[in-house]
């Protein structure tokens, strides 16, 4: 059973959570016993365990907690979105059928942005949540091809969100041929910022804005529910430099996790230090 536990615990789980330097080339620090990340009596909450899958954590201006919640299998119920309210410690259901709803992030004019994935009816589009939980698409093609199966975004100073477009479960075709990262702007442009990620996932960018983060977690296959034999490719994280037009600069590989599994998720705190979700055991 999937749980979602408290962000500021959930740091603790150092073989799930890694605390990683940003300013830094090639250490891997665990930052997992560091006070200054993780205060010494932290505690570990359980709370709210009635969910299939939960994904896309995001804390809305008035300090609510929205999270993804996907049926377990994919096809038991609607993927939902729900909110945790931290002063009742209640949840309740916001969106009753996301369209697979799973990054999810609030803009500076409170609107809730999500990436709504491809299995079992999904949208396949970067869409806005309403306020009544209804499902609006900003955008779902590329050069007239829809995408694979949005994943992860962030949004920046501008206005601009920056997302993912991996593919890892379910039976629809891609249309696109490679699986990518774009802008999106307020004037509703969309661009491709870069194909040098074989597959991203958790994208999320630095305080001042000047560098995007990708996650680069390649299981081999876009059906993994039936490709169980699949070849991983690349698991690293990496550091874009981004332009004051918001095109990226070259690729700096920050942690390579080899044949270890790679990131999923991350976050990033005020000081820089990012906290990505790992399946990696060291």
């Amino acid at each position: 059973m999937t749980r979602l536990l408290s962000a500021a615990t959930l740091f603790a789980l150092c073989n799930s959570w890694s605390g990683l330097r940003a300013d830094t080339k090639s250490d891997q620090e665990t930052t997992a016993n560091d006070p200054a990340i993780i205060a010494g009596d932290a505690k570990l909450e359980t709370l709210w365990e009635e969910g299939g899958f939960t994904e896309g954590a995001a804390v809305s201006p008035t300090g609510q907690i929205y999270f993804s919640d996907f049926g377990q299998p994919f096809d038991a119920r609607p993927a939902r979105i729900m909110k945790f309210d931290p002063a009742t410690k209640k949840t309740s259901v916001h969106s009753a059928d996301s369209k697979m709803a799973n990054g999810l992030m609030f803009d500076r004019r409170g609107r809730l942005i999500a990436c709504c994935a491809s299995p079992i009816g999904g949208a396949r589009a970067l869409v806005q949540v309403g306020s009544d939980g209804s499902i609006k698409t900003l955008v779902g093609q590329f050069e007239g091809k829809r995408f694979n199966s949005p994943n992860d975004l962030v949004i920046d100073r501008q206005g601009r969100i920056y997302f993912s477009d991996p593919k890892y479960v379910g039976p629809e075709k891609m249309e696109l041929p490679s699986m990518d990262v774009y802008r999106y702007d307020p004037d509703g442009t969309l661009v491709r910022v870069t194909k040098d990620i074989t597959k991203p996932n958790g994208v999320n960018l630095s305080p001042d804005g000047k560098t995007l983060y990708v996650a680069e977690t390649d299981n081999g296959t876009a059906q993994a529910e039936t490709d169980m034999d699949a070849t991983p490719g690349r698991m690293t994280l990496n550091a874009f430099p981004v332009k004051p037009d918001g095109s990226l600069g070259t690729k700096r590989v920050l942690v390579n996790f080899g044949k270890q599994t790679g990131i999923d998720g991350m976050t990033v705190d005020k000081k820089g230090n990012i906290y990505a979700a790992v399946r990696s055991a060291d």
